[in-house]
């Protein structure tokens, strides 16, 4: 879709998503192409897309500046393995290093959000020597192996028992039962500054900061999973350390690339380094990935898109929870990672938004899920609270 077009909206039903694909429901539409904050299906019906496909892309769709990269990049050079040099994963590390947070300075890059929390536990356990991790109520961390072990919700965990030993769950943001977990035999504790999946609840204040000292005191790593919250979504580049949490691990991925498959680790000074060879990805850390994440940060970084989403927040918040006090029992979040817990079911109401023309997530049974690019204006804020203030009358 070049930019400026105009999508036409047609009383055209859609297409049944009919992919053949195992292991995903289905929405019942065919997404086809978008730009900006739209998608568009293969009716040609136009949706404001308030997921952005589960918070990958902070810039919208068909960015123009993202799109130049990657015409450039491909033309260039679109893979080398990490025992090679780059110039385009140097510059990466070097920008996203002046970016995050001084004390992370080593990276490790990967293709997802997943690989990036597998990387994370295999490192905390080199680097400690020790096996156990503490992960939290309600959180997600991703559905390989061990990621699946960390999160805590039965549903996920059940159907591939047994998986990996020496992990325990304790009650999110209750610092009182993480301390009375934590042990000489603790490699890392890893938490989500805000839970997205979980149902979006927002780490109490202090409670990170608590937490990365009685990680220091016992010798054991704070592992912060930044998969959703990292690259604006908050209001800030990174969630955690913008409250002053210092971490040793931190996993990024999804608002990496906007939407070009990419994780990462960001590593600090407590952890050591595991061996050559002991780690790898094929394709992780690739020139054009590298390419198109540097495009990402730069851009976010030279029109304050954080900045702007923490100034536009929290009348936004304030206007979607006043759109039905009756139905919404509260607004959770922080920027745009927004939870809408409802005094009813949130499937029905996700369905009636995409009936108009809105398409959002649910978390949990209650609890309506919005993760809009980050250039989301205010017209099309306002679209969302009026369209949701009609479904709920």
């Amino acid at each position: 879709m070049g930019v400026g077009r105009v999508i036409h909206t047609t009383t055209k039903p859609p297409t049944s998503d009919t992919r053949g694909l195992v292991g995903y429901g289905s929405r019942g539409l065919k997404l086809v192409r978008g730009y900006g904050a739209e998608v568009e299906d293969d009716a040609e019906r136009r949706y404001l897309d308030c997921t952005s496909m589960y918070g990958v892309l902070p810039l919208g769709h068909a960015h123009p500046e993202m799109l130049h990269t990657l015409r450039e990049q491909s033309g260039r050079l679109s893979n080398c393995f990490a025992s090679f040099g780059n110039d385009q994963r140097d510059a990466l590390i070097q920008e996203l290093s002046a970016a995050l947070a001084p004390e992370l300075s080593r990276f490790f890059f990967c293709n997802s959000g997943t690989e990036a929390i597998e990387a994370a536990l295999k490192l905390a356990r080199a680097s400690t020597g020790r096996r156990k991790l503490i992960a939290a109520s309600r959180g997600f961390h991703g559905r390989t192996l061990g990621a699946t072990s960390i999160t805590h919700k039965a549903a996920y965990r059940q159907p591939f028992m047994p998986l990996i030993p020496d992990v325990s769950h304790v009650h999110y943001g209750k610092f009182e039962a993480l301390a009375e977990a934590m042990d000489e035999h603790t490699a890392a504790v890893i938490l989500e500054p805000v839970q997205g999946e979980g149902g979006v609840h927002c780490a109490p204040a202090g409670y990170l900061r608590a937490v990365s000292e009685l990680c220091r005191a016992h010798g054991a790593l704070l592992i912060l999973d930044e998969v959703q919250t990292g690259f604006g979504r908050c209001g800030s580049l990174l969630a955690g350390p913008a409250d002053g949490t210092i971490p040793d691990i931190v996993c990024l991925a999804k608002g990496i690339a906007n939407g070009f498959p990419m994780g990462a680790i960001a590593v600090g000074p407590r952890v050591n380094a595991w061996p050559a060879g002991s780690h790898g990805s094929t394709f992780g850390g690739n020139p054009l990935a590298c390419a198109l994440a540097r495009t990402c940060l730069r851009t976010l970084q030279d029109h304050a898109i954080p900045q702007s989403v923490a100034a536009a927040a929290p009348a936004w918040h304030a206007a979607l929870a006043a759109a039905s006090p009756e139905r919404i029992r509260e607004v959770r979040g922080r920027g745009y990672l927004i939870g809408i817990q409802l005094r009813e079911e949130a499937a029905p109401i996700q369905a009636a938004m995409q009936e108009r023309g809105i398409l959002v997530l649910c978390a949990g049974r209650q609890v309506l899920r919005l993760l809009p690019p980050l250039i989301l204006n205010a017209s099309q804020r306002d679209r969302v609270t009026e369209t949701l203030a009609e479904v709920l009358r």
